[in-house]
């Protein structure tokens, strides 16, 4: 059976309305929220690992692209007010205009674009999945390493030192996590409502 392109969100929530947005909104940026308390720092670096990069895999193909960014935006905004939702239950306008910036920035950008491609249904299967994954993280980190890099005025050998290299395996794991739960999602999703 052949289904539209959707997002997982609007395939189980087929009638949304500007409360269940709303509670979805505020769900998503608690989520972000938890997963940016999960933070190692990383000696050397201004830019801690954390599991917020695994919010945005999940909360950007399952919300769809408009959804995903209003959600990630509001996060931002929240962190921004004062509520302590970045990493280190930290919070302030320095969080997005310091050395982590771009990083968030490049989160916002790969939450639009993973509901995009999740709109193409590349979240459905495991041979799309993945490389979608990898498409979303590869722009969080090329708009966080760029910001770094000017920020810091450092060289690009310490730059992608201290903000790619120590993140490259746990980035590998939150592919391999979004990339193999969502198909698996969408094949019971699918039986559910056949």
């Amino acid at each position: 059976m052949s289904f539209p392109a959707t997002s997982l969100r609007a395939r189980v929530m087929p009638r949304a309305t500007a409360i269940s947005n709303a509670t979805l909104i505020f769900g998503g940026v608690g989520f972000l929220s938890v997963l940016a308390q999960i933070a190692i720092p990383v000696p050397g670096s201004p830019v801690p690992v954390t599991g917020q990069s695994l919010g945005v895999l999940l909360v950007g193909t399952t919300y769809g692209a408009s959804l995903g960014l209003a959600t990630f935006a509001a996060y931002l905004l929240a962190g921004i007010a004062g509520a302590p939702v970045f990493a280190g239950a930290s919070f302030g306008i320095e969080k997005i205009t310091g050395a982590t910036g771009g990083y968030l920035i490049g989160m916002l950008v790969s939450t639009y674009v993973l509901g995009l491609l999740a709109h193409k249904r590349f979240d459905q299967k495991f041979l799309t999945a993945l490389p979608s994954m990898l498409i979303g993280t590869a722009l969080t980190f090329s708009f966080g390493l760029i910001w770094l890099h000017q920020f810091t005025g450092k060289d690009w050998a310490w730059t992608f030192q201290a903000g790619l290299t120590p993140f490259i395996m746990g980035e590998a794991l939150k592919i391999i996590i979004a990339g193999t739960s969502l198909p698996i999602l969408w094949r019971f999703v699918n039986r559910k409502n056949a």
